[in-house]
């Protein structure tokens, strides 16, 4: 029995053989796949299929619950099957804040988001989601030289390029690691967020963490998918660190020394991201993310320049980018 056999079957059961149509909804970089279902009365429903062993549906369960609990919009969960890895879920709609996003509408949907971050981090508790730890930060960091360049870029580093990198990366997790630690949504970006009622309608949250303050804030104006003048990331850093001391969050009380966590996290980011999109394309054969590379390769060179424990990384990018590949991705 197909995949697809197994869902129509589960969903068959779900909605009391209701007749419905399924339609693709989207897909993510992960091997979870989602699907609309459109019922005669007019009603759409969200499936999910997260498929065992690639993918496990139990966390993205409590993170929902999560955000629940704390007066957010998420998906409500309608049925479940953990063990199959499927799920039933609310529609929030079909637009997400990526699709509507222009100079006229931004200042409000940023503020819709950064109020409903705030919430989320007014609602944290340790112990309760994993930690953004020194091993997992490590970890993802790896995955720029493991990915991007010795996949990408096809380029071995020599000793002396290796201990820079990881004097550099050393470097990065210990600023990661000095700041207060929330809740993390993870992928708190615009593609994530949906055009509904309550504003926002958060999505995608399953890989949520506990740690450093400025991540989220940091996913949000420094997207993987559209990119923003500086003066509108400093406007916006500076909107969310007001509301956040307002609201009593253990920012840094000095807008400087926030915004210098906001930069380092968000270097721990685009770094580990370059290293995913690589991965994603030579390993899973989805190409069309390489094609944002070099947006985050100029997040990554804009912080370089300003601080003087980045400029070593910096040398080892003008290095590199000599040996960037003519094309951004494989078929």
């Amino acid at each position: 029995m197909s995949r697809l056999d197994q869902l129509n079957g589960w969903l068959d059961q779900v909605l009391q053989e209701k007749p419905h149509q399924l339609t693709a909804a989207s897909a993510d970089a992960s091997f979870r796949q989602y699907f609309r279902a459109h019922l005669e009365d007019g009603t759409t429903l969200i499936v999910m299929d997260a498929p065992p062993p690639h993918e496990d549906c139990r966390p993205f369960v409590k993170v929902a619950a999560l955000f629940a609990e704390a007066g957010l919009n998420v998906p409500e969960i309608l049925a479940q099957d953990l063990e199959q890895g499927f799920l039933l879920l609310s529609d929030l709609g079909t637009q997400t804040f990526l699709d509507v996003l222009n100079e006229d509408n931004a200042d409000v949907l940023f503020r819709d988001a950064t109020d409903a971050l705030v919430t989320w981090q007014l609602a944290s508790k340790p112990g309760v989601l994993p930690p953004y730890d020194e091993a997992l930060l490590r970890r993802e960091l790896s995955l720029f030289p493991d990915w991007y360049v010795a996949q990408h870029l096809k380029i071995e580093l020599d000793e002396k390029q290796r201990n820079t990198l990881d004097n550099v990366l050393s470097t990065i997790v210990r600023y990661n690691l000095a700041q207060p630690s929330v809740y993390v949504h993870r992928d708190y970006m615009p593609r994530n967020l949906m055009v509904s009622t309550p504003s926002p309608g958060i999505l995608d949250f399953q890989d949520a963490v506990y740690g450093p303050i400025s991540y989220d804030v940091a996913s949000l104006f420094k997207d993987a998918f559209i990119s923003w003048e500086e003066e509108r990331v400093l406007d916006g850093a500076i909107r969310y660190w007001e509301k956040a001391r307002k609201a009593g969050l253990p920012v840094r009380p000095d807008f400087g020394d926030f915004y210098r966590d906001f930069e380092w996290m968000g270097l721990q980011r685009h770094l580990k991201v370059l290293g995913i999109f690589a991965r994603i394309n030579y390993r899973d054969g989805k190409p069309k993310y390489l094609a944002d590379t070099p947006r985050f390769m100029n997040y990554v060179r804009q912080v370089c320049v300003r601080y003087g424990e980045l400029k070593s990384l910096l040398r080892l990018l003008d290095t590199l980018e000599k040996c960037e590949p003519q094309f951004g991705y494989t078929f």
